[in-house]
């Protein structure tokens, strides 16, 4: 879910306006400094291609948390909790931002699982012996 987001915002795929208008809308409507703008895009792109893959996933997942904690935080919180589903509101609440955030919260705390790439790089650890 966080990939197309990032997509939208560094590619200008699935209707977003690309880096440039993304940056200058961060920058200049937001009056977010560049350094975070940047940030936003690159967490939210490479971070949903990461958890896909489940690579860095326990990084990854704190990343995109931060990063949409703070957007909600900044940019949703005004809107109130519920999603626009009706077209009523002024822009989206926070009601999604909360769900993503246990998610990066349960992915950080336990990692990827058994078929994500971490897996396959990590080496088993052997049991502990036990006393007798």
């Amino acid at each position: 879910m966080i990939f197309p987001h990032g997509a939208q915002k560094l590619l200008g795929w699935f209707g977003g306006y690309g880096y440039s208008g993304t940056i200058q809308f961060f920058t200049g409507t937001l009056h977010i400094p560049y350094v975070f703008a940047l940030a936003a895009i690159l967490i939210e792109f490479f971070g949903g291609i990461a958890l896909i893959l489940g690579l860095f996933t326990r990084v990854a997942a704190v990343l995109v948390g931060l990063e949409l904690a703070i957007a909600a935080y900044l940019v949703h919180l005004p809107n109130g909790f519920f999603m626009n589903w009706g077209g009523q509101q002024k822009g989206e609440g926070i009601e999604l931002f909360i769900l993503v955030l246990g998610i990066a919260i349960a992915l950080a705390l336990l990692g990827g699982g058994g078929i994500s790439l971490d897996k396959a790089f990590c080496k088993e650890k052997a049991p502990e012996p036990t006393a007798t």
